[in-house]
Protein backbone atom coordinates (compact mmCIF):
# COMPACT_ATOMS: atom_id res chain seq x y z
CA UNK A 1 0.00 0.00 0.00
CA UNK A 2 1.24 3.99 -0.52
CA UNK A 3 2.44 5.36 2.57
CA UNK A 4 1.55 9.26 2.14
CA UNK A 5 3.45 11.44 4.31
CA UNK A 6 1.45 14.19 6.02
CA UNK A 7 3.68 17.20 4.68
CA UNK A 8 2.56 16.77 1.43
CA UNK A 9 -0.37 19.10 2.58
CA UNK A 10 2.68 21.62 2.66
CA UNK A 11 3.18 21.64 -1.08
CA UNK A 12 -0.63 21.31 -2.17
CA UNK A 13 -1.72 24.18 -4.01
CA UNK A 14 -3.80 26.20 -2.46
CA UNK A 15 -4.18 28.86 -5.11
CA UNK A 16 -5.63 26.63 -7.82
CA UNK A 17 -8.70 25.82 -5.11
CA UNK A 18 -9.05 29.47 -3.88
CA UNK A 19 -9.64 29.93 -8.00
CA UNK A 20 -12.16 26.68 -8.92
CA UNK A 21 -14.27 27.08 -6.54
CA UNK A 22 -15.61 30.37 -6.75
CA UNK A 23 -15.92 29.87 -10.38
CA UNK A 24 -17.75 26.39 -9.86
CA UNK A 25 -20.04 28.18 -7.36
CA UNK A 26 -21.12 30.60 -9.62
CA UNK A 27 -21.39 28.79 -12.37
CA UNK A 28 -24.16 26.27 -10.12
CA UNK A 29 -26.03 29.65 -9.29
CA UNK A 30 -26.67 30.31 -13.00
CA UNK A 31 -27.17 26.45 -14.34
CA UNK A 32 -29.84 26.40 -11.33
CA UNK A 33 -32.23 29.41 -12.74
CA UNK A 34 -31.86 27.84 -16.27
CA UNK A 35 -33.39 24.63 -15.34
CA UNK A 36 -33.01 22.72 -12.17
CA UNK A 37 -32.84 19.37 -13.93
CA UNK A 38 -29.70 20.57 -15.66
CA UNK A 39 -28.58 21.83 -12.35
CA UNK A 40 -29.14 18.16 -10.81
CA UNK A 41 -26.91 16.81 -13.25
CA UNK A 42 -23.90 19.12 -13.12
CA UNK A 43 -24.36 18.39 -9.26
CA UNK A 44 -23.50 14.52 -10.11
CA UNK A 45 -20.72 15.46 -12.58
CA UNK A 46 -18.81 17.75 -10.18
CA UNK A 47 -19.41 14.95 -7.49
CA UNK A 48 -18.12 12.25 -10.29
CA UNK A 49 -14.92 14.53 -10.78
CA UNK A 50 -14.23 15.10 -7.20
CA UNK A 51 -14.30 10.92 -6.91
CA UNK A 52 -12.29 10.29 -9.70
CA UNK A 53 -9.77 13.27 -9.25
CA UNK A 54 -9.53 12.25 -5.16
CA UNK A 55 -8.13 8.55 -7.10
CA UNK A 56 -5.75 10.27 -9.29
CA UNK A 57 -4.46 12.49 -6.51
CA UNK A 58 -3.37 9.77 -4.51
CA UNK A 59 -1.67 7.65 -7.36
CA UNK A 60 1.89 7.78 -7.95
CA UNK A 61 1.67 9.07 -11.09
CA UNK A 62 5.41 9.03 -11.24
CA UNK A 63 5.97 5.91 -11.56
CA UNK A 64 3.08 5.20 -13.26
CA UNK A 65 4.48 7.34 -16.14
CA UNK A 66 5.49 4.14 -18.58
CA UNK A 67 1.80 3.49 -18.87
CA UNK A 68 0.81 7.37 -21.00
CA UNK A 69 1.77 5.68 -24.10
CA UNK A 70 -1.13 3.42 -23.54
CA UNK A 71 -3.34 5.77 -22.29
CA UNK A 72 -2.64 8.18 -25.37
CA UNK A 73 -3.38 5.54 -27.85
CA UNK A 74 -6.22 4.09 -26.16
CA UNK A 75 -8.13 7.88 -26.23
CA UNK A 76 -7.20 7.92 -30.19
CA UNK A 77 -9.35 4.95 -30.29
CA UNK A 78 -11.61 5.82 -28.77
CA UNK A 79 -11.80 9.17 -31.32
CA UNK A 80 -11.84 6.46 -34.19
CA UNK A 81 -15.12 4.77 -32.57
CA UNK A 82 -16.92 7.75 -32.65
CA UNK A 83 -17.25 7.47 -36.26
CA UNK A 84 -18.81 4.08 -35.54
CA UNK A 85 -20.93 4.17 -32.72
CA UNK A 86 -20.80 7.86 -32.00
CA UNK A 87 -24.41 9.86 -31.36
CA UNK A 88 -24.97 13.03 -33.01
CA UNK A 89 -25.76 16.01 -31.09
CA UNK A 90 -26.26 19.51 -32.59
CA UNK A 91 -25.34 18.15 -36.19
CA UNK A 92 -22.17 16.74 -34.99
CA UNK A 93 -21.24 13.18 -34.20
CA UNK A 94 -18.83 13.60 -31.20
CA UNK A 95 -20.14 11.53 -28.68
CA UNK A 96 -20.26 8.03 -27.18
CA UNK A 97 -23.36 7.02 -25.36
CA UNK A 98 -22.32 5.60 -22.07
CA UNK A 99 -24.63 2.20 -21.54
CA UNK A 100 -27.30 2.57 -18.48
CA UNK A 101 -27.11 5.66 -17.25
CA UNK A 102 -28.57 7.48 -20.45
CA UNK A 103 -25.17 10.16 -20.30
CA UNK A 104 -22.04 10.50 -23.03
CA UNK A 105 -18.86 11.20 -23.21
CA UNK A 106 -16.76 13.29 -25.32
CA UNK A 107 -13.49 11.77 -26.31
CA UNK A 108 -11.92 14.92 -28.36
CA UNK A 109 -12.44 16.30 -23.99
CA UNK A 110 -10.43 13.42 -22.53
CA UNK A 111 -7.89 13.48 -25.99
CA UNK A 112 -6.42 17.07 -24.46
CA UNK A 113 -5.31 15.04 -21.31
CA UNK A 114 -3.94 12.53 -23.05
CA UNK A 115 -2.06 14.50 -25.67
CA UNK A 116 -0.70 16.67 -23.05
CA UNK A 117 0.89 13.69 -20.78
CA UNK A 118 2.32 11.37 -23.79
CA UNK A 119 4.48 15.14 -24.60
CA UNK A 120 4.94 15.62 -20.93
CA UNK A 121 6.24 11.62 -21.28
CA UNK A 122 8.20 12.14 -24.51
CA UNK A 123 9.79 15.62 -23.71
CA UNK A 124 11.14 14.26 -19.85
CA UNK A 125 12.63 11.42 -21.85
CA UNK A 126 14.35 13.57 -24.36
CA UNK A 127 14.50 17.16 -22.73
CA UNK A 128 15.54 19.83 -25.55
CA UNK A 129 19.17 21.08 -25.78
CA UNK A 130 19.91 24.53 -25.00
CA UNK A 131 19.60 25.80 -28.31
CA UNK A 132 15.94 23.85 -28.55
CA UNK A 133 14.90 21.07 -30.68
CA UNK A 134 15.97 20.27 -34.28
CA UNK A 135 13.50 19.54 -37.17
CA UNK A 136 14.25 15.48 -36.72
CA UNK A 137 12.80 15.79 -32.64
CA UNK A 138 10.30 18.54 -33.72
CA UNK A 139 8.55 16.52 -36.00
CA UNK A 140 8.40 13.33 -33.63
CA UNK A 141 6.57 15.74 -31.41
CA UNK A 142 4.83 17.02 -34.15
CA UNK A 143 3.40 13.49 -35.44
CA UNK A 144 1.46 12.91 -31.63
CA UNK A 145 -0.11 16.46 -31.61
CA UNK A 146 -1.61 16.19 -35.93
CA UNK A 147 -3.11 12.79 -35.15
CA UNK A 148 -5.65 13.64 -32.76
CA UNK A 149 -5.57 17.28 -34.44
CA UNK A 150 -7.02 15.36 -37.39
CA UNK A 151 -9.15 12.81 -36.11
CA UNK A 152 -11.07 15.39 -34.20
CA UNK A 153 -11.52 17.75 -37.46
CA UNK A 154 -12.61 14.32 -39.00
CA UNK A 155 -15.94 14.98 -36.74
CA UNK A 156 -16.41 17.63 -37.54
CA UNK A 157 -14.96 19.85 -34.60
CA UNK A 158 -12.70 22.64 -35.95
CA UNK A 159 -12.28 24.76 -33.56
CA UNK A 160 -11.52 21.53 -30.62
CA UNK A 161 -8.55 20.37 -33.30
CA UNK A 162 -7.54 23.72 -33.79
CA UNK A 163 -7.23 24.26 -29.77
CA UNK A 164 -5.56 21.10 -29.55
CA UNK A 165 -2.71 22.07 -32.27
CA UNK A 166 -2.05 25.29 -30.24
CA UNK A 167 -1.53 23.55 -27.03
CA UNK A 168 0.59 21.32 -28.51
CA UNK A 169 2.45 23.60 -30.52
CA UNK A 170 2.57 26.19 -27.45
CA UNK A 171 4.15 23.79 -25.22
CA UNK A 172 6.71 22.97 -27.87
CA UNK A 173 7.82 26.29 -28.25
CA UNK A 174 7.67 26.98 -24.57
CA UNK A 175 10.08 24.50 -23.37
CA UNK A 176 12.34 24.99 -27.13
CA UNK A 177 12.66 24.47 -30.79
CA UNK A 178 14.77 26.25 -33.54
CA UNK A 179 14.39 29.52 -34.27
CA UNK A 180 14.27 28.41 -37.99
CA UNK A 181 11.40 25.92 -36.87
CA UNK A 182 8.94 28.69 -35.55
CA UNK A 183 10.19 30.84 -38.79
CA UNK A 184 9.17 27.84 -41.41
CA UNK A 185 5.95 27.07 -39.32
CA UNK A 186 4.17 30.96 -39.59
CA UNK A 187 5.41 30.94 -42.84
CA UNK A 188 3.79 27.03 -43.87
CA UNK A 189 0.81 28.01 -42.13
CA UNK A 190 0.42 31.44 -43.73
CA UNK A 191 0.62 29.68 -46.99
CA UNK A 192 -1.76 26.98 -46.34
CA UNK A 193 -4.29 29.43 -45.41
CA UNK A 194 -6.27 29.19 -48.81
CA UNK A 195 -6.23 25.50 -48.33
CA UNK A 196 -7.67 25.02 -45.45
CA UNK A 197 -10.10 27.43 -46.30
CA UNK A 198 -10.97 25.36 -49.01
CA UNK A 199 -11.08 22.29 -46.87
CA UNK A 200 -13.62 23.49 -44.17
CA UNK A 201 -17.29 22.13 -43.82
CA UNK A 202 -20.41 23.98 -45.03
CA UNK A 203 -21.37 25.20 -41.20
CA UNK A 204 -17.94 25.99 -41.18
CA UNK A 205 -17.48 28.13 -43.95
CA UNK A 206 -20.86 29.43 -42.58
CA UNK A 207 -19.56 30.51 -39.04
CA UNK A 208 -16.74 32.58 -40.80
CA UNK A 209 -18.92 34.43 -43.02
CA UNK A 210 -20.89 35.16 -40.28
CA UNK A 211 -18.40 36.40 -38.01
CA UNK A 212 -16.75 38.51 -41.21
CA UNK A 213 -20.36 39.73 -42.14
CA UNK A 214 -21.89 43.25 -40.44
CA UNK A 215 -24.82 41.09 -40.04
CA UNK A 216 -25.15 39.63 -37.04
CA UNK A 217 -26.36 35.92 -36.54
CA UNK A 218 -29.13 35.41 -33.93
CA UNK A 219 -27.22 33.47 -31.52
CA UNK A 220 -24.87 36.32 -31.18
CA UNK A 221 -27.40 39.02 -31.28
CA UNK A 222 -28.99 38.07 -28.49
CA UNK A 223 -25.85 37.13 -26.50
CA UNK A 224 -24.79 41.05 -27.29
CA UNK A 225 -28.13 41.95 -26.03
CA UNK A 226 -27.90 40.46 -22.50
CA UNK A 227 -24.49 41.54 -21.90
CA UNK A 228 -25.26 45.08 -22.96
CA UNK A 229 -28.68 44.82 -20.70
CA UNK A 230 -26.90 43.28 -17.00
CA UNK A 231 -25.39 47.50 -17.27
CA UNK A 232 -22.63 48.12 -14.26
CA UNK A 233 -24.56 45.86 -11.40
CA UNK A 234 -26.77 43.45 -13.39
CA UNK A 235 -30.51 42.32 -13.33
CA UNK A 236 -32.53 40.82 -10.43
CA UNK A 237 -33.37 37.75 -11.99
CA UNK A 238 -36.84 38.14 -13.02
CA UNK A 239 -35.83 41.12 -15.15
CA UNK A 240 -33.01 38.26 -16.67
CA UNK A 241 -35.04 38.56 -19.92
CA UNK A 242 -33.00 37.11 -22.37
CA UNK A 243 -32.30 34.22 -20.76
CA UNK A 244 -35.39 33.27 -18.74
CA UNK A 245 -37.42 34.00 -21.75
CA UNK A 246 -35.29 31.66 -23.77
CA UNK A 247 -34.32 34.55 -26.52
CA UNK A 248 -30.43 33.58 -25.37
CA UNK A 249 -29.83 30.06 -26.44
CA UNK A 250 -28.02 27.42 -24.35
CA UNK A 251 -27.36 29.79 -21.40
CA UNK A 252 -26.05 27.04 -19.72
CA UNK A 253 -23.57 26.10 -21.84
CA UNK A 254 -21.57 28.30 -24.42
CA UNK A 255 -23.34 31.65 -23.90
CA UNK A 256 -23.64 31.27 -19.97
CA UNK A 257 -20.70 33.87 -20.24
CA UNK A 258 -23.74 36.30 -21.74
CA UNK A 259 -25.72 35.09 -19.08
CA UNK A 260 -23.71 35.67 -16.40
CA UNK A 261 -23.03 39.32 -17.25
CA UNK A 262 -27.14 39.81 -17.85
CA UNK A 263 -27.27 38.93 -13.76
CA UNK A 264 -24.05 39.90 -12.73
CA UNK A 265 -23.22 43.31 -15.19
CA UNK A 266 -20.02 44.51 -16.10
CA UNK A 267 -18.66 43.77 -12.27
CA UNK A 268 -19.81 40.50 -12.21
CA UNK A 269 -17.74 39.74 -15.78
CA UNK A 270 -14.67 41.61 -14.51
CA UNK A 271 -14.84 39.45 -11.07
CA UNK A 272 -14.61 36.29 -13.68
CA UNK A 273 -12.10 37.56 -15.88
CA UNK A 274 -9.73 38.12 -12.69
CA UNK A 275 -9.98 34.69 -11.49
CA UNK A 276 -9.59 33.02 -14.62
CA UNK A 277 -6.58 35.51 -15.00
CA UNK A 278 -5.14 34.36 -11.93
CA UNK A 279 -5.74 30.83 -12.29
CA UNK A 280 -3.65 30.94 -16.14
CA UNK A 281 -1.05 32.99 -14.27
CA UNK A 282 -0.21 30.83 -11.42
CA UNK A 283 -0.17 27.91 -14.00
CA UNK A 284 2.33 29.33 -15.75
CA UNK A 285 4.50 30.27 -12.93
CA UNK A 286 4.02 26.88 -11.79
CA UNK A 287 5.84 25.81 -14.73
CA UNK A 288 8.53 28.36 -15.14
CA UNK A 289 9.50 27.88 -11.03
CA UNK A 290 10.06 24.27 -12.27
CA UNK A 291 12.12 23.76 -15.17
CA UNK A 292 14.14 21.04 -14.25
CA UNK A 293 11.09 19.23 -13.83
CA UNK A 294 9.81 18.16 -17.09
CA UNK A 295 6.79 16.56 -16.76
CA UNK A 296 5.47 19.21 -14.33
CA UNK A 297 6.79 22.17 -16.18
CA UNK A 298 5.37 20.58 -19.56
CA UNK A 299 1.90 19.48 -17.83
CA UNK A 300 1.26 23.12 -15.70
CA UNK A 301 1.81 24.87 -18.59
CA UNK A 302 -0.24 23.00 -21.29
CA UNK A 303 -2.88 22.86 -19.04
CA UNK A 304 -2.29 27.37 -18.64
CA UNK A 305 -2.60 27.24 -22.32
CA UNK A 306 -5.75 24.82 -22.50
CA UNK A 307 -7.82 27.56 -19.65
CA UNK A 308 -6.73 30.76 -21.55
CA UNK A 309 -7.53 29.35 -25.33
CA UNK A 310 -10.77 27.73 -23.51
CA UNK A 311 -11.38 31.24 -21.55
CA UNK A 312 -10.36 33.12 -24.46
CA UNK A 313 -12.30 31.93 -27.02
CA UNK A 314 -15.62 31.68 -25.52
CA UNK A 315 -15.44 35.22 -24.17
CA UNK A 316 -14.74 37.03 -27.83
CA UNK A 317 -17.70 34.51 -29.32
CA UNK A 318 -20.22 35.67 -27.22
CA UNK A 319 -19.44 39.49 -27.98
CA UNK A 320 -18.97 38.35 -31.43
CA UNK A 321 -14.92 39.32 -31.62
CA UNK A 322 -14.50 35.52 -32.66
CA UNK A 323 -16.50 33.21 -34.98
CA UNK A 324 -19.21 30.86 -32.80
CA UNK A 325 -17.82 27.41 -31.53
CA UNK A 326 -18.60 25.17 -28.97
CA UNK A 327 -15.80 25.72 -26.56
CA UNK A 328 -17.03 25.86 -22.94
CA UNK A 329 -15.71 27.44 -20.02
CA UNK A 330 -13.50 25.79 -17.70
CA UNK A 331 -15.81 24.51 -14.75
CA UNK A 332 -18.06 27.11 -15.90
CA UNK A 333 -20.01 25.55 -18.69
CA UNK A 334 -22.53 22.92 -18.11
CA UNK A 335 -21.62 19.43 -18.68
CA UNK A 336 -19.74 16.80 -17.99
CA UNK A 337 -16.66 15.82 -20.49
CA UNK A 338 -15.12 19.27 -20.05
CA UNK A 339 -15.55 19.53 -16.25
CA UNK A 340 -14.03 16.03 -15.45
CA UNK A 341 -11.00 16.48 -17.92
CA UNK A 342 -9.83 19.61 -16.27
CA UNK A 343 -10.69 18.07 -12.92
CA UNK A 344 -7.77 15.24 -13.83
CA UNK A 345 -5.67 17.51 -14.62
CA UNK A 346 -5.78 19.81 -11.98
CA UNK A 347 -5.76 16.41 -9.61
CA UNK A 348 -2.37 15.98 -11.74
CA UNK A 349 -1.03 18.99 -10.97
CA UNK A 350 -2.10 18.85 -7.30
CA UNK A 351 -0.46 15.30 -7.17
CA UNK A 352 3.13 16.43 -9.17
CA UNK A 353 3.33 19.21 -6.55
CA UNK A 354 2.38 17.82 -3.17
CA UNK A 355 3.85 14.23 -3.98
CA UNK A 356 7.80 15.61 -5.68
CA UNK A 357 9.44 14.69 -2.60
CA UNK A 358 6.99 12.87 0.16
CA UNK A 359 5.42 9.65 -1.90
CA UNK A 360 6.77 6.42 -0.92
CA UNK A 361 5.46 3.48 -2.61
Amino acid sequence: MFNIDRKVFTHFDYMIVFTTIPIVLLSLQLIYEVDLSLTIRQLFYIAFTLVISFIVFILPIRQLFWFVPFFYWGSILLLLSVETFGVKKFGAQRWLEIPFIGMSLQPSEFVKLSLILMLAYNINNNPPPKEGYNLKNFLKHLFFILIPVILVKIQPDLGTSVLIFIVGYGVLFLVGIYKKIIIASLVIFIVSLPILYIGLQDYQLQRIESFISSDVKYQVKQSMIAIGSGGFVGKDIENATQAQLKFLPVPESDFIFAYFTERHGFLGGMLLIILYGLLILHLFSISFRHKKDRILQVVSASIGFLVFIHFSINILMVMKLAPVVGIPLPFFSYGGSSFLTFGILFAIVQNLLAFKYHFRV
